[in-house]
């Protein structure tokens, strides 16, 4: 794909946030078969429920822009995820698995926060009104998964601390 113009830079975006977004819900349930805390597994069990939403809404921006939903290899979440797939198989102490399970699943909202807000701010310039308001949406629900997850770790990362004295 030709990089043109801002449009076709952020039909590629949004191919890569689709492919994002499928890579998340095949990882997320094994994060939540890993992780000890029943807050954690309920934040967790909630966000990907909330990541389906996410793949819907793209096929409908997609739709909008008479575009077919396709995927673009996202790279950056192939890495996330491989890291914490190795990170969830370690169950020597549970709290500090949580611990990583919570910065690990952080850095997957933090990648998807800077695409969203990216491909949002794009689809305002473009006057793309419906499009921007649909990614408006996803990006609000991942900053507040992040902030849920920031709440969850601040509880529960106590034990994990204290653990490690």
């Amino acid at each position: 794909m030709k990089l043109d113009n801002l449009h076709q830079l952020y039909l590629l975006e949004l191919k890569d946030l689709y492919d994002a977004e499928q890579r998340i819900i095949e990882a997320l349930p094994k994060m939540i078969e890993s992780a000890q805390s029943t807050e954690l597994r309920s934040a967790l069990s909630m966000h990907l429920e909330q990541t389906h939403g996410h793949v819907s809404r793209l096929e409908e921006v997609f739709q909008i822009h008479n575009e077919s939903p396709e995927r673009e290899k996202c790279k950056g979440i192939i890495g996330i995820i491989d890291e914490d797939k190795v990170l969830v198989k370690h169950d020597e102490n549970r709290d500090v698995r949580d611990a990583g399970i919570i910065a690990g699943a952080q850095k997957v909202e933090h990648y998807e926060i800077a695409g969203y807000g990216s491909v949002r701010t794009w689809a305002q310039q473009m006057g793309h009104t419906r499009a921007a308001q649909l990614l408006e949406q996803t990006l609000n629900e991942e900053k507040e998964a992040d902030k849920k997850l920031t709440d969850i770790a601040m509880k529960s990362n106590v034990e994990a601390v204290r653990r490690a004295g």
